[in-house]
């Protein structure tokens, strides 16, 4: 084997970290925050923990249907940017800020008309011993009815943000990411416990805390971008209209349109599989949970490097250099599942302690411990797959990127979520290790296709100026 061809030289780690370290820095802040907001929820009672858990697995649904939403014009305004046309970049703009918008409206109205019978999916009176179900639907309404509060300016935030990315500028969606998560952690420090004369709002605090911090957030990327239009020339005008061309609209929806229901099916799978875990009762809900969250701590590099491919590579093949987009590809997924084996085996060694942080009982802590043991084996796994299904994106294969991601989800990880949850009386860390070890099948089919090279196209041209 050919081991050069995995190694890059100095200007292309120069690059990949100059792109890497804003995207790296960013998803770290987040998934602190996330770690602490999660300590400080579960020091109140493991119902609040278990209710914040839910309603984010909801909102969880939301948020990728809108990336997938976003995505199809994503791979478009990166490869726009490649072939060196902002306006080309501001249609893709354009067209990610009205439809996340609709989206906004259309989830609002679906977590208002039916957010308390998606609650109680995840409520099991059966497996619950423990634990006071009443308080827990309770306490994630309250939370719920609040979140909803930042969902369009979660939107906004997002489109701006990942126009930026398309085009390689990852410092000012970081610095606004960074002021955001700031701004999260001390509210949430003030307003969960009652601090500076405030009174304690638990998990209403939370979700305040959350809502402002999503405003601030789109402000400041707004207030950034229109004071430097030399600098974004994408936004030049974005706002004078709404209008697109449909030589622009029609390819994106065509390409974009398996990314939106990949992400929207994906998500709900994913949801179903921890309502699957949730059989097993409050404890399995809220080790899962912190499960979730301490991984995406330990998987930083791996997401951070899936914009990186869609960013790099995409603008590559805009620019009309496959054998290059291959090249780029294959090292960056080299990088990825390097780092993602040191990840993974910190993460196995601290497993034992870090559920001790966490104010939830012994049987939680224990649940845990064994959970993060499984997912920190499977890290490196999950980078290949992850980078697979960039590199697939990159090259507007969104239909086999689709059949990749979202239909294996619900052929193999929902079906054995399903199965084992419903017709074995294994425990929940059988189930949930069970589920996990089926992603090797997905590795190979994503590390076969990557190979291939059938995904290496270019689906921009130039456009006729604005009017």
């Amino acid at each position: 084997m050919n081991y050069k061809k995995y190694i890059g030289d100095k200007a292309f780690y120069k690059t990949l970290v100059v792109l890497l370290i804003p995207l790296a820095l960013q998803q770290s802040l987040s998934s602190v925050v996330n770690l602490l907001d999660n300590v400080m929820v579960g020091s109140l009672t493991t119902e609040s923990l278990s209710a914040v858990a839910i309603v984010n697995q909801l909102m969880f649904v939301f948020n990728l249907t809108l990336f997938g939403a976003m995505a199809g014009a994503s791979i478009f305004g990166a490869q726009y940017h490649g072939r060196g046309s902002a306006q080309g970049v501001r249609y893709t703009f354009r067209f990610r800020m009205l439809l996340s918008l609709a989206l906004s409206v259309a989830g609002i109205a679906l977590f208002l008309l039916m957010g308390d019978r998606l609650i109680r999916l995840y409520l099991n009176q059966e497996a619950s011993s423990a634990g006071d179900l009443d308080y827990a639907f309770s306490e994630a309404k309250d939370y719920l009815t609040v979140c909803l509060w930042g969902v369009i300016p979660f939107a906004a935030a997002n489109s701006l943000s990942s126009t930026l990315r398309d085009t390689g500028e990852t410092y000012t969606p970081m610095l606004a990411g960074v002021i955001a998560i700031v701004t999260n952690a001390a509210l949430n420090y003030i307003l969960i416990f009652g601090h500076l004369g405030l009174p304690a709002m638990g998990v209403k605090g939370a979700a305040l805390a959350t809502v402002i911090s999503r405003w601030v957030e789109v402000l400041f990327l707004l207030i950034r971008t229109l004071r430097s239009l030399d600098k974004y020339p994408f936004m030049q005008g974005a706002f004078r209209s709404a209008y697109v061309p449909w030589e622009v609209i029609r390819p994106i929806l065509i390409t974009g349109w398996p990314l939106l229901i990949n992400e929207f099916l994906w998500s709900i799978s994913n949801a179903l599989i921890n309502q699957s875990y949730s059989t097993r009762g409050l404890d399995a809900v809220a080790a899962t949970n912190i499960c979730g969250t301490v991984w995406q701590i330990f998987a930083i590099v791996m997401m951070s490097m899936g914009s990186a491919i869609s960013i790099l590579v995409g603008q590559q093949l805009g620019g009309g250099d496959k054998p290059r987009a291959m090249d780029t590809a294959r090292k960056l997924m080299f990088v990825n599942v390097a780092a993602s084996i040191a990840m993974g085996l910190i993460m196995i060694a601290l497993s034992p302690l870090i559920p001790r942080i966490y104010n939830v009982n012994d049987h939680v802590r224990s649940i845990t411990g064994s959970m993060l043991i499984v997912v920190g084996a499977m890290l490196p796994v999950d980078a290949a797959t992850h980078a697979s299904y960039f590199t697939m994106r990159s090259g507007g294969k969104t239909l086999l990127t689709f059949l990749f991601d979202c239909g294996f989800s619900w052929a193999v990880s929902f079906t054995l979520a399903y199965c084992l949850s419903r017709f074995t009386s294994l425990n929940i860390v059988w189930v949930y290790g069970i589920v996990q070890l089926a992603n090797i099948l997905k590795c190979v089919a994503g590390l076969w296709i990557v190979h291939s090279g059938i995904w290496l196209h270019t689906i921009v041209h130039d456009l006729k100026a604005e009017t």
